[in-house]
């Protein structure tokens, strides 16, 4: 049966006019801003869903707040739809602008979300980009904003409709269009508005971010008379608001795992700084130390006027007791190490055995200081130092079914076996996915005339055809 379109109707007074529609919709030919009831003439069965912008607003402000935990201190929303990141600062810490773009994208998609997403050098333009384009991520380059927006249709300047009907009226259609002509004749008929929007959408008028807050986030601030800029100042004072910072921890009995440092220039713009932590903690000198280690990156400019240190991330913190004993022991704190590289970008993470007995299956990735999983690393047989992500095919002459190989061929070299030990049979998890019910791997470790020794196996048990395809691939290489 086909999927029954939906759409999202909008009243104002009597009015009732198309606010959203789903794919199906837009198929048969329904558009935003049509009226409900052409709508409906259209299709035979449309199901018309009345609009919630209450809903839709608090829905849109906890996907802010969750980003603002997860990607960058300074984020609000962009309404009624969008949501706006200064992401300058924080967006190596997940792999550089692309990585981090995609990856938000697809955790939208994986809430039942589809998002487009867009980076650009300005708010104005990133807006108008992000609901133009008809790809998921877009990213413009540095300094090529005024390129990427000439184009676009003058609906994207976040102008009223009344004056976006009025351009049209007069021929404009696009963005480059409506910059090209002098600002004095549309100054006189529409107001300041255009010159405005223009402006901040081509970066000569500064646009701040005012970040989204809540009524528990903690937060500590400081304000100037006088702006600040030299370093040693600047450090100075993130390291009385730090004492401000733990010290209201501390009355909830929290410690932070992410701490958000926000500038606030004298010209009206905003820098960030964001330092996180592997545990909870109230160090002053430790958090001190790493929110410091990123001074470089503020650039003052004219000056700082405010300096705003926030906990968007934190937890219970548990105070430990130290238990004398006869016998000293030294327990090495390796954390402050693990947040001094984590805060530089780098994927910090342990190797931890995970249950089960396909190779590739039986190692995942945990937090470096997460607590032991109770599983233990596979004793029965040696595993390779290096396994390779996956397996490679290779060619073989062996004696079936359960002696090892003579000779194999891998990446075009031919190597005879001098040695071989197996085969160590391993079972499909037809729990995992039901075409492994019969499927057997037979693993070999093999060593050839040079001394190098790998790690080979056989698809299926080389007699019934329905356990594999007795093909052979090379899965790790031993150290």
């Amino acid at each position: 049966m086909p999927e029954t379109p939906v759409v999202v109707v909008a009243r104002s007074g009597s009015k009732r006019t198309v606010a959203a529609i789903d794919a199906a919709a837009f198929k048969a030919g329904v558009r935003i801003g049509m009226p409900a009831a052409k709508a409906q003439a259209m299709i035979s069965g449309l199901h018309l869903v009345d609009a919630d912008p209450n809903g839709d607003a608090a829905a849109v402000e906890r996907l802010a707040l969750w980003m603002l935990r997860q990607y960058t201190p300074v984020v609000a929303m962009d309404g009624p739809d969008g949501i706006v990141m200064d992401t300058e600062g924080a967006d190596h810490l997940r792999g550089g602008e692309l990585s981090m773009l995609t990856g938000l994208v697809n955790a939208l998609r994986g809430r039942g979300l589809q998002a487009r997403g867009a980076i650009a050098d300005t708010w104005g333009s990133a807006h108008a980009i992000a609901r133009t384009t008809l790809r998921e991520v877009v990213i413009i380059p540095v300094g090529e904003t005024s390129k990427a927006v000439v184009n676009l249709p003058i609906s994207s300047l976040r102008l009223p409709h009344e004056i976006v009907s009025g351009l049209a009226v007069l021929g404009f259609r696009t963005v480059g269009e409506v910059s090209a002509t002098p600002r004095a004749p549309l100054t006189l008929r529409f107001g300041p508005e255009i010159g405005r929007r223009l402006d901040q959408m081509f970066g000569r008028l500064a646009e701040p971010i005012d970040p989204i807050r809540t009524a528990d986030l903690i937060e500590v601030a400081r304000s100037f008379s006088e702006p600040i800029g030299a370093s040693e100042t600047i450090a100075k004072y993130i390291g009385k608001l730090v004492v401000e910072l733990c010290a209201a921890l501390e009355t909830r009995g929290q410690g932070v795992r992410r701490a958000d440092l926000i500038v606030y220039r004298v010209d009206n713009t905003l820098q960030s700084l964001r330092a996180g932590t592997a545990k909870p903690v109230r160090d002053i000198p430790h958090l001190t130390k790493l929110l410091c280690s990123s001074i470089e990156k503020i650039d003052p400019g004219f000056g700082i006027e405010k300096l705003s240190l926030a906990a968007t991330m934190i937890e219970p913190f548990e105070e430990k007791q130290s238990i004398s004993s006869l016998v000293e022991e030294t327990i090495v704190d390796v954390t402050p190490l693990l947040d001094s590289l984590g805060n530089r970008g780098q994927r910090m993470y342990r190797l931890a055995p995970v249950e089960s007995d396909v190779p590739e299956r039986n190692v995942g990735r945990v937090s470096p200081v997460s607590a032991k999983l109770g599983q233990a690393w596979p004793t029965r047989w040696p595993r390779p130092s290096r396994m390779l992500e996956h397996p490679e095919r290779i060619e073989v002459i062996a004696l079936t079914p359960d002696h090892p190989p003579a000779s194999m061929t891998w990446r075009g070299k031919r190597r005879r076996i001098k040695r071989g030990d197996g085969p160590e049979r391993v079972f499909g998890e037809w729990w995992v996915r039901s075409s492994e019910m019969e499927a057997v791997r037979d693993y070999y470790s093999v060593e050839d005339e040079d001394g190098n020794r790998f790690w080979v196996y056989r698809s299926g048990d080389g007699v019934d055809p329905a356990t594999g395809t007795a093909k052979w691939f090379l899965h790790g290489i031993y150290g």
